[in-house]
């Protein structure tokens, strides 16, 4: 089975500078994208008729938002991670609850597994979202756990932490910025030892140059001075079953590419 995922930084834009040529010629079973900035409504995508397609809006317009493209429909899909105001895990962080809010879970049941499509909140600069985006990394932990129970979790997506010093370019200077915090990335381990796995990792330990975002400025992508910030992971018993893990940096019409999973299942 192939995956893809992809933050498309605005999904509008990205359908007039290739989308369709991309998503046809990446072929995925499963194509998951983030930052859509739009409602589904807001747009008659012509995908192939095969996809069952699924929307998780924010309720702000023109921000963030998740959705997922599936050739074999899901039993069930979930929205959200399930934060509550009396939760020990968010209490006494004003404002939480919106992040249920700003449409960063498409979570997909299958038979075998669970497809979750996730859009980290970023840290912002000065980490001036911190406490928020380690309380969804909290929340979310928990909420991937608790599908693991039951079925093999895999998770894609913008995870907005480039995890250590191989995944990205200038590591020294970005050191305590947002992305690269020591509590962000500690954050990211304490989910991969919750029991999952970094695929492409998993498969390239030390390779180094391999990113999958790079900012509009100073001529990043053609310098390759990116971050690794998209992922797939998967439950740590479906490891055995990668074929492959892929960044697809020749894919253009946003500033993050395609990164893609390939699983037997």
């Amino acid at each position: 089975m192939k995956m893809i995922s992809w933050n498309v930084n605005g999904l509008r834009a990205t359908v007039k500078k290739g989308f369709y040529e991309a998503f046809d010629s990446l072929d995925a079973d499963i194509f998951a994208i983030q930052e859509t900035k739009l409602h589904a409504h807001q747009i008659q995508l012509e995908l192939p008729k095969q996809y069952h397609d699924y929307w998780c809006d924010a309720a702000r317009k023109g921000y963030a938002g998740t959705a997922v493209f599936s050739k074999v429909e899901p039993l069930r899909v979930i929205y959200k991670i399930g934060l509550e105001p009396g939760d020990a895990t968010v209490r006494g962080l004003q404002g939480v609850c919106d992040l249920d809010e700003e449409g960063r879970i498409c979570a997909l049941e299958f038979e075998d597994f669970y497809f979750v499509n996730c859009y980290t909140p970023n840290a912002q600069d000065g980490l001036a979202r911190l406490d928020l985006r380690l309380t969804w990394g909290a929340a979310f932990r928990r909420f991937v756990s608790q599908l693991d129970k039951h079925k093999p979790v895999v998770i894609c997506g913008d995870l907005n932490v480039a995890h250590n010093e191989i995944d990205l370019k200038n590591y020294k200077t970005n050191r305590g910025n947002a992305g690269f915090s020591d509590e962000e990335r500690q954050d990211f381990s304490q989910l991969l030892e919750a029991g999952f796995t970094d695929t492409f990792r998993y498969l390239y330990p030390d390779l180094a140059g391999a990113y999958s975002w790079w900012s509009f400025r100073s001529n990043a992508r053609a310098n390759n001075t990116g971050w690794r910030i998209d992922y797939f992971l998967v439950s740590d018993r479906l490891a055995s079953s990668i074929v492959s893990a892929s960044l697809y940096p020749e894919v253009y019409g946003s500033d993050h590419c395609p990164v893609g999973l390939e699983l037997t299942l």
